[in-house]
């Protein structure tokens, strides 16, 4: 029988494969699956008492799964939180926290670079309800603390960005969010807890698109939330009332993805930074975005915050702008061209035109999308097979 009460002494990789799972009167060594929609009882007094909370048990899948209580306990171990409430994506991660916690008249301070989808449903969605977002430079913490207003109610950030690879002072925001009396939510996508763990710098919640590293082979669809249980009581009660809930079989799917987590990321942190490095050199390119890189900005403070640079980059083409990005992009054999990421199959996209194609022309410039940047999510095929594929396209560039 597996010992839970020792997980305070595993390391990550430990946790990723052993926690969170509690063994069936079946003794299954893998996780099992339960795709069942609702419960029975022995009893009309033992359903009473697991419908009115007063005894634990599972109710009905919408909110209560044993498969998805399997992969949340284990992410939260991951996480360092002590709750995880696990949703259908990771937008709707990020839907269900603001309606937990937020109200009409409240305001959220963002980095502008932030995730189309996420801008969309900020100023679309939550505008329409009296919520208010202002935007700042993701690693300018004056901007940070002056956008700040007593309406404030939440700072968000993604770092690094997508697909810029800027990276924000988790620790600082912290401060400056207790300072405030303001909650902060960090999007951990790209790093995942292998690479980052905010929580531990002082963030109060985590978001995750389960969808990208934590599978790891674009399988299924998914989210999470992380954080102390009190906070994630009123994020559940969002899962649960509106249902924006995780499916048994794609928790399942992430509860296996967990296992092999941490040797994924530092495949991914290697064959990104050698395929960076590769471009930053090559005479088609004009700049690279990639944290590890040493003239990047915020690269001390990547290495000081995070145990590798992620598996995603940008690079800007010298010649043709959109044209130029699209020639690119056309010209490779192998690479996918899709908009998704966290994949074992290296992705590329143009972002104006694709994850950040419905923002403004004004939003898009002022979070660093220029027509002639291209996304590139770096997988784990051989290394010089990728170089081989992007070559196709930027050699065309400078032959004209």
């Amino acid at each position: 029988m597996q010992d839970d009460s020792q997980q305070d002494a595993w390391s990550l990789e430990t946790l990723a494969i052993r926690a969170g799972h509690e063994r069936t009167f079946e003794q299954e060594h893998a996780e099992p699956i339960f795709p069942t929609s609702s419960f029975v009882y022995d009893s009309a007094a033992e359903a009473a008492r697991k419908f009115g909370g007063h005894e634990a048990g599972n109710v009905y899948s919408r909110f209560t799964n044993p498969t998805v209580h399997t992969f949340e306990r284990r992410l939260a171990a991951l996480e360092g939180g002590e709750r995880c409430v696990a949703t259908s994506s990771g937008m709707s991660a990020i839907l269900s926290t603001v309606l937990a916690l937020l109200s009409a008249g409240d305001e959220i301070v963002a980095s502008r670079s932030l995730f189309g989808s996420t801008v969309s449903l900020f100023d679309k969605y939550f505008g329409k309800f009296g919520i208010t977002t202002r935007y700042v430079e993701l690693s300018d913490l004056a901007a940070w603390e002056a956008a700040i207003t007593p309406n404030t109610r939440l700072l968000f950030a993604e770092t690094p960005s997508n697909p810029l690879s800027e990276v924000a002072d988790i620790a600082a925001l912290s401060a400056l969010a207790k300072r405030n009396d303001v909650w902060l939510a960090i999007d951990n996508c790209f790093l995942t807890p292998a690479l980052q763990q905010p929580i531990a710098l002082g963030a109060d919640l985590v978001i995750h698109s389960a969808t990208k590293y934590l599978d790891g082979q674009g399988r299924a669809v998914g989210g999470a939330v992380v954080g102390k249980h009190d906070v994630l009581e009123e994020v559940f009660g969002v899962v649960r009332t509106c249902g924006p809930c995780m499916s048994p079989f794609n928790a399942w799917i992430f509860t296996k993805g967990l296992e092999t987590l941490s040797l994924r990321m530092k495949a991914h942190c290697e064959q990104a930074q050698a395929l960076a490095e590769w471009l930053d050199a090559h005479p088609a390119v004009n700049k690279v975005f990639y944290s590890g890189l040493v003239d990047h900005p915020q690269h001390e403070l990547a290495k000081q915050q995070q145990d590798g640079f992620g598996a995603v980059l940008g690079f800007e083409v010298l010649y043709g702008g959109q044209e130029g990005a699209w020639q690119v992009i056309d010209a490779t054999r192998m690479l996918s061209i899709t908009g998704n990421l966290g994949d074992v199959k290296t992705t590329i996209t143009h972002p104006a035109t694709t994850t950040h194609g419905r923002l403004s022309d004004e939003q898009r410039a002022a979070a660093g999308i220029s027509p002639g940047l291209v996304r590139v999510a770096v997988g784990l095929e051989n290394q010089r097979d990728i170089q081989n594929d992007l070559a196709r396209g930027l050699d065309a560039l400078l032959a004209g």
